[in-house]
């Protein structure tokens, strides 16, 4: 069957990419395949023993890769909802105020250009239990302060730190999503005297179904997997308490000179996110089916 001439075209507009993914990423993904296959250590890198699938059934019987992934499932499932739910929110009430002025949005931006790990950084400084601030004041003027980072309250001190941070992509994402809307379909709305939370709930939130699932999808896998802002603020934790399944590999991989274990996990942790992205992608198109049949 011949090509036609769209499809030759994009196959040409595709070919750069391919190659950028064949030369940049099959290396790299060929010696994580190699390494999580083998007995390797620092000493050992250039010359890998390999001893099949060992490495993995270690790590699966490892009590602490099942907490680190208990940990970024709690984790990446509270900060997506809450941030897409919050972003939603702000996306709805703030839009005819972003619509006049453009000017708020890079505000509403602004936690989003800091890197993860000087956000931790700060946080870790104002928290602090003895050098903090926050804790200073609340002592100060309520005469007691929960100890924000220690085993008991580390988690929802993350969960919050990571809320603050990324909400402001969720409401961008709907922001974008809720002004395309065309607004015919509200005006034909308001003339049937529907309510405003009728409109909202009947048509606007079943035009927005696909963006909120890959919102959702988005920041679960960015949430699960992890890393920058939790090593920076608390680390692993007291005893263990705040190791995402990306510290667990850190630590594998640099202090425990696992190498091994450490590529096998995060070959876990890329399957894991790869199957949590195609099912969001599964259900984009599902909605995207309903709502164009409906």
């Amino acid at each position: 069957m011949r090509m036609t001439p769209q499809q030759r075209e994009g196959r040409l507009l595709l070919a750069p990419l391919v190659a950028f993914l064949l030369v940049f990423l099959s290396f790299p993904a060929l010696v994580d395949i190699v390494y999580s296959l083998s007995d390797v250590t620092f000493q050992t890198m250039r010359a890998p023993e390999i001893v099949g699938l060992r490495n993995f059934g270690a790590v699966l019987a490892d009590p602490e890769f099942w907490a680190a992934c208990w940990f970024s499932l709690r984790f990446g499932v509270l900060t997506a909802v809450i941030e897409c739910a919050l972003g939603l929110g702000l996306a709805i009430f703030l839009s005819p105020i972003v619509s006049r002025h453009g000017w708020t949005m890079a505000i509403l931006m602004l936690p989003m250009m800091v890197a993860p790990s000087m956000v931790g950084l700060m946080y870790r400084l104002v928290l602090h239990e003895f050098a903090g601030p926050l804790p200073y004041y609340m002592t100060l003027w309520f005469g007691t302060s929960p100890a924000f980072l220690d085993a008991n309250n580390a988690f929802w001190t993350l969960v919050v730190v990571e809320v603050l941070q990324w909400t402001p992509f969720a409401f961008l994402l709907f922001h974008v999503a809720y002004i395309s809307i065309p607004s015919e379909i509200r005006e034909a709305a308001a003339m049937d005297r529907a309510k405003v939370w009728k409109i909202l709930w009947r048509i606007e939130l079943p035009m927005m179904r696909a963006t909120i699932a890959i919102a959702l999808g988005i920041r679960f896998i960015d949430g699960f997997r992890v890393f920058d802002n939790v090593f920076a603020l608390t680390g692993a934790g007291a005893g263990g308490s705040t190791m995402s399944l990306s510290i667990y590999i850190y630590h594998s991989f640099f202090k425990g000179g696992q190498i091994g274990a450490a590529v096998a996990a995060s070959a876990l942790l890329f399957f894991a996110s790869l199957a949590v992205l195609y099912g969001a992608a599964i259900l984009k198109t599902h909605l995207e089916r309903r709502r164009i049949a409906a």
